[in-house]
């Protein structure tokens, strides 16, 4: 777009871009912008919504069995059925913001 370009047109075409499946670069060249311009979105996009997103939620769990320290992992299964494996230790604000992802 060499155009000025308003910014609810940019929040419509970082919004799109999060639904193309496609990457950074892909959906640049295919709508003939510059890459730097859709990332610059793309992060004030995903910035805004954090700051927007509800507080993280933490439920209690149970240990079925005893882990040996060299099987220090925690899977997770968000409820459209994902599952994703972390080591004990990753950051529980960064596997809630994916969990919440995942489960859009």
């Amino acid at each position: 777009m060499s155009k000025q370009v308003e910014k609810p047109e940019w929040a419509r075409v970082a919004e799109a871009f999060e639904a193309s499946g496609q990457t950074q670069r892909e959906f640049a060249l295919a709508r003939g912008v510059r890459l730097s311009t859709l990332q610059s979105w793309v992060y004030r996009r995903r910035r805004c919504e954090a700051t927007r997103a509800e507080p993280v939620r933490l439920l209690p769990v149970q240990v079925a069995a005893p882990v040996a320290a060299s099987e220090s992992v925690l899977e997770v299964v968000a409820a459209s059925g994902a599952r994703v494996r972390f080591t004990v230790g990753t950051d529980v604000g960064y596997v809630a913001r994916l969990v919440t992802a995942l489960g859009r």
